[in-house]
């Protein structure tokens, strides 16, 4: 037995012992408390915490203890709490191993005295706003297995201490703001298994330390901007990787063949890059992927066979490359297929009837590709599909019966293919159709009551086929119809007043048919309507005031009706409204807020000040009316301006300087007004402003030299003529239009946003090769400098070579003096040149003979024309009216004809010369001279009547 004073020791220990830890714990306590003062509201499901529960404290909310009073988690997962970090005292908290507080609002920096939590082994701070470094002091962290950072707004380079973590085997930094680390200070974290540093700003090549992690099963460093080539030694050393996701990144070069020895591999994800060369046959060791996505690089070359292999594959990806041949037959055997994607590629060949035996498939696009022949009916096999996509490809005959089997289907996309037929009555059983894509086509027949039954149905476009009848009252049955497409059929009849039941409708387009009547009221119930076209019918009657209802509308066209009488006021309250289009109808009077494209329609009175307080207008379209008085001039900042056409009306007075508050300001045409100003320098500062025409105007004086380094940076169409300017020519703008050198070919790129299926298009009017046309659709490449008809004078200077790219120069009709500079035979791409009624002299220089694209060319008063090449095409009318040109092809001789020789290619007729030396004829021409000044003077003194005679 213990002496009695042991046993009391024993007593008093343990006393001190259970003193310390109440001390401990209500130092842990204080210490919660006050972290919790700093949350920026009151917590309801943290009531427990307080002193008064300290007995309680293991109890407390988000509170685990190892043992009586020792707090060993902190976990506030998903609480709703606003606060930081910074009062949090972390050194209170010895024995702590897990501090959880995803899915909250905290906020701040991550203080280094985390790092005083030497036990801790789990540590999520994800989703939350974090900002700031990752404190290097993270490294002291040693006993981690797992720390997430996700979903922050963290910055600077990630510390190369966390390579201290060498137990860790969960590291997630993504979707944060970081940058490249020293990659090569890294150490290996041989226990790492997962690592995730997605969606961040790292643009280096492939950090090499990733390389030293190979016990990693999942690694993803998508949604960044590496750069370079994957290293080969990633597919040798990481042999146990199951997930490898590099999407949306930069990485380039081939897809090395190595990547076959990832046999572990189930989720290969590689889109988003600038991959080329073909797909690595070895891709087809891969037998455990069951992902595979590759779309979107440039990949080319067939698809390879060995991918029939993959049998656990269910989601194939490849759309968006430049693959070519016809798909491997090998793939049609992949019967765990969930998901096809061969978008946008050169695929060709028929679409084989084997594909119906993918019955797990749900997901299948074949868009933008070149398959032909016709739609396998044994596609209605596919029970599970859900998305099918056969858009624009040449595919032929008539949409299969066997589709409306597809009772899964929500998307089915047919358009842009060369279909035949009438739409399959199955079509209208299915009930999931969310979307119906058939445009484009041959389609015929007329749309059936049944459409009413598609109640599900979103999206419909029937458009640019021959459809024909009317639309069934039953479309109003369908109110989730969101976006509807008819335009370019024969449909006819009224527009049904059901279409106004429709009232999620965003977009409507029935332009282009042969509907009549009148445009329902009821169309003023479309509350969400953004795009109403209705434009080349037979509507008639008057627009309703409803449509100014339609609060939401941003596009308006009624055009090419025979709509009457006056626009309804209530229009002009449709405050986002961006483009209206009501031309050519019948309508008359006088409005008094005019927005957008109101164009020939005989309009007239002023244009109104508050126009210029429509910030969000895009398009200012009146040209060819009857408006009088001032262009507006309250354009504020923020103006969304991109065109403003207001030519052949009637306005007068100054320019409004205010203009320059429409920074995307692309087109301005106020040419034919009585406008009366100087030139306009203030808007060589519009960014991108592409075409300025101010022709046939009262505008006068100088235009004085620019101090600007670039001057109007993008005009590319410069049209000032039939004004009254005087002085030398704007050299200084001239040789500085950007836009109008070097132009690169752009095929059909335009000026200006497209909108779907708008009526809408950038257009001005220019006088092109002598003729007045509306130039529409205004093609990037196109440039044009007119400056006739002015007061010019002086010389112009060969700097006029520095735009190469010009296509029309006109500088007719002024009083230009001194020679033509040889610099323009450097616009080799010029198509039309007008020098025209000036005092221009000398002779036209030769180098203009290198214009091989010149179609129109007028010159007056120079010298002797040169001969050969692109001259040789243009006959006397070409120099009518010159007086002062001389020589081939005019019948005029120049002065010294006896110096000019046929151009090279041109010859008399009979051939005479053929075969001829030149010293013969040097040898006749000597002889032929020394007989006729003989036979001159013995005719002169013989019988000088003759002389007269003759003579």
């Amino acid at each position: 037995m213990l002496p009695k004073w042991c046993f009391l020791l024993h007593i008093l220990a343990f006393s001190l012992l259970s003193l310390n830890i109440k001390i401990f714990a209500r130092e842990e306590a204080k210490a919660l408390l006050q972290w919790k003062k700093s949350f920026s509201q009151s917590h309801h499901s943290l009531k427990s915490w307080s002193l008064d529960n300290l007995e309680n404290l293991c109890n407390w909310t988000g509170i685990v203890c190892r043992s009586k009073y020792i707090i060993s988690e902190i976990n506030l997962s998903e609480m709703n709490i606003n606060g930081t970090l910074d009062n949090l005292d972390f050194t209170s908290f010895p024995n702590l191993t897990t501090f959880n507080l995803p899915n909250n609002s905290f906020l701040g920096l991550i203080p280094s005295s985390i790092g005083s939590l030497s036990k801790l082994t789990f540590l999520d701070l994800s989703n939350n706003s974090f900002e700031g470094i990752i404190p290097p002091a993270i490294g002291r962290l040693t006993e981690l297995n797992y720390i997430s950072f996700r979903y922050n707004k963290l910055n600077g380079t990630v510390p190369y201490e966390i390579g201290n973590l060498q137990k860790v085997q969960f590291l997630d930094f993504g979707s944060n703001y970081l940058e490249n680390g020293k990659w090569s200070n890294f150490r290996s974290m041989p226990s790492l298994s997962h690592l995730s540093l997605t969606n961040n700003h790292f643009n280096s090549v492939f950090p090499v330390f990733v390389l030293k992690c190979r016990n990693l099963t999942s690694l993803s460093l998508s949604r960044n901007h590496f750069t370079g080539r994957i290293p080969e030694s990633l597919f040798i050393n990481l042999g146990k990787l199951e997930l490898l996701y590099l999407y949306n990144n930069s990485f380039e070069g081939n897809i090395p063949y190595e990547i076959g020895g990832l046999t572990n591999l189930k989720d290969l994800s590689l889109e988003s890059n600038n991959f080329s060369g073909s797909i690595p046959p070895e891709i087809g060791n891969l037998s455990n992927l069951e992902t595979l996505y590759l779309y979107v690089n440039n990949l080319v070359g067939e698809i390879p066979s060995e991918i029939g292999g993959l049998k656990n594959l269910k989601n194939l990806f490849l759309g968006k490359n430049d693959l070519s041949g016809s798909i491997p037959p090998e793939i049609w055997n992949l019967s765990n297929l969930e998901s096809i994607n061969f978008y946008g590629n050169n695929l060709a060949g028929e679409i084989p009837s084997e594909i119906g035996g993918l019955t797990n498939l749900k997901y299948l696009t074949l868009t933008s590709n070149n398959f032909s022949g016709s739609i396998p009916p044994e596609i209605g096999n596919l029970s599970n599909l859900e998305s099918l996509y056969l858009y624009e490809n040449n595919l032929a005959g008539e949409i299969p019966s066997q589709i409306g089997e597809l009772t899964n289907l929500k998307n089915l996309s047919l358009g842009n293919n060369d279909l035949s037929g009438s739409i399959p009555p199955e079509i209208w059983n299915l009930s999931n159709l969310e979307s119906l894509v058939l445009e484009g086509n041959n389609l015929i027949g007329e749309i059936p009551s049944e459409i009413g039954g598609l109640t599900n149905l979103k999206y419909l476009t029937l458009a640019s086929n021959n459809f024909s009848g009317s639309i069934p009252q039953e479309i109003g049955n369908l109110s989730n119809f969101e976006i509807l497409y008819l335009y370019g059929n024969n449909l006819d009849g009224n527009i049904p007043s059901e279409i106004g039941g429709l009232t999620n409708l965003m977009v409507l387009s029935l332009a282009s048919n042969n509907f009549s009547g009148s445009i329902p009221l009821q169309i003023g119930n479309l509350s969400n309507l953004k795009s109403l076209y209705l434009y080349e019918n037979n509507l008639a009657g008057e627009i309703p005031s409803e449509i100014g209802r339609l609060t939401n509308l941003m596009d308006l066209s009624l055009s090419f009706n025979n709509l009457s009488r006056s626009i309804p006021p209530e229009i002009w309250n449709l405050s986002n409204l961006e483009s209206l289009y009501l031309n050519n109808n019948n309508l008359a009077g006088e409005i008094s807020s005019e927005i957008g494209g109101l164009t020939n329609l005989n309009l007239e009175g002023t244009i109104p000040e508050c126009l210029g307080n429509v910030t969000s207008l895009q398009a200012l379209h009146l040209k060819a009316n009857h408006f009088h008085g001032l262009i507006p001039r309250t354009f504020k900042k923020g103006c969304a301006l991109e065109t403003v056409n207001l030519n052949s009306n009637q306005l007068e007075g100054t320019l409004p300087e205010s203009i320059t508050n429409c920074k995307y300001l692309e087109v301005l045409d106020l040419g034919n007004n009585y406008i009366q100003d100087y030139f306009p320098f203030w808007m060589e500062a519009l960014p991108e402003l592409r075409v300025l025409v101010l022709r046939s105007n009262r505008l006068h004086g100088t235009i004085p030299a620019t101090n600007a380094k670039l001057p109007f940076p993008k005009l590319q169409i410069f049209d000032i003529s039939h004004n009254k300017f005087t002085g030398h020519l704007p050299m200084r703008y001239l040789k500085n239009f950007k836009a109008m050198m070097n132009v690169k070919e752009t095929g059909t790129e335009t000026i200006g946003t497209s909108y779907p299926y708008s009526p809408y298009q950038q257009s001005t009017g220019l006088v092109f090769k002598g003729l007045e046309f509306e130039l529409v659709k205004i093609l990037i490449s196109v440039t044009h400098i007119d400056l006739s008809s002015n007061r010019f004078r002086g010389n112009i200077l060969d700097s006029i070579g520095n735009i190469n790219s010009l296509l029309y120069l006109n500088l007719s009709h002024n009083s230009l003096t001194g020679r033509i500079p040889s610099s323009i035979g450097y616009i080799t791409v010029l198509e039309s040149l007008d020098l025209s009624s000036n005092h221009l002299t000398g002779e036209i220089p030769e180098p203009l003979t290198r214009l091989t694209f010149l179609e129109v060319l007028n010159i007056s008063y120079n010298g002797p024309i040169p001969s050969g090449k692109q001259f040789l095409t243009f006959d006397n009318s070409s120099y009518m009216g010159n007086s002062e040109l001389c020589g081939y092809p005019l019948t005029k001789k120049c002065e010294d004809d006896e110096e000019q020789k046929l151009p090279q290619g041109v010859h008399d007729d009979d051939g005479i010369l053929d075969g001829m030396t030149w010293q013969s004829v040097l040898m006749g021409y000597g002889i032929g001279t020394l007989l006729g000044i003989v036979l001159g003077q013995f005719i002169l003194i013989k019988w000088p009547n003759v002389y007269r005679i003759f003579c």
